[in-house]
């Protein structure tokens, strides 16, 4: 039996019209109305996320390949929220990993590289979305602010996240959490009441578990 030595070349540089046309030919094979990141990374040469990366986004992708795109169904807000509760829920940083974990996100990292070209990219504008407010000013809330008050009762979730953040995702009282356990729920409590003239800004809230915020509001009344 002779022995064949065969040489394989890494790292061959892929250039853009090779891409593209492997996107063409999986579209045409599949026959399908549109052609996900999980149907070309099922079928297809490369990976949806170098692809993704390549053309900035996956639908950037198939625009070039001239493949028509799936409507974009979630909203900005709809996107940071869900990183906002994963994060909380993990008490760290999410990954695509977490993601793609249906128990604990409604959104697929998928929808995030479709929309932002790369997860670090969507994790640089989740950080800069929470960013982008105020302490004490409310965020998409509908009504004025109360007589006496500078701010609203209703905590927006730029406000909510930092003091979650600041808390490091833990109640201030017991110090439960979700990322040890899941059935754990963390709400946004005002240290002075608002009814009493607390105002909704950062030095104002704490982290509270379900069980504690109940207990405080118990012994209030």
């Amino acid at each position: 039996m002779v022995m064949k030595f065969i040489l394989n070349i890494k790292n061959k540089k892929i250039n853009d019209e090779e891409i593209l046309k492997d996107l063409k030919d999986i579209f045409k094979q599949l026959n399908i109305t549109s052609l996900s990141m999980k149907d070309y990374d099922e079928n297809g040469k490369y990976s949806s996320s170098l692809v993704s990366r390549r053309f900035g986004s996956w639908n950037k992708a198939l625009k070039q390949a001239d493949i028509p795109c799936r409507q974009e169904y979630w909203t900005v807000d709809e996107l940071m929220l869900n990183i906002s509760s994963v994060w909380v829920s993990k008490g760290r940083q999410p990954t695509r990993r977490d993601m793609n974990n249906k128990t604990l996100s409604r959104i697929s990292s998928g929808a995030y590289l479709r929309k932002y070209g790369s997860w670090y990219k969507a994790l640089k504008a989740f950080v800069s979305y929470m960013k982008d407010s105020k302490d004490g000013t409310s965020y998409n809330n509908k009504g004025q602010n109360a007589p006496g008050h500078k701010t609203k009762r209703d905590i927006n979730l730029r406000l909510r996240f930092k003091v979650l953040q600041r808390d490091n995702f833990k109640c201030c009282i017991c110090g439960a959490s979700p990322a040890k356990d899941p059935s754990v729920v963390l709400h946004i409590d005002h240290k002075k009441p608002w009814s009493k003239g607390g105002e909704t800004v950062l030095d104002n809230l704490q982290t509270l578990c379900e069980k504690c915020n109940l207990g405080k509001s118990n012994i209030s009344e």
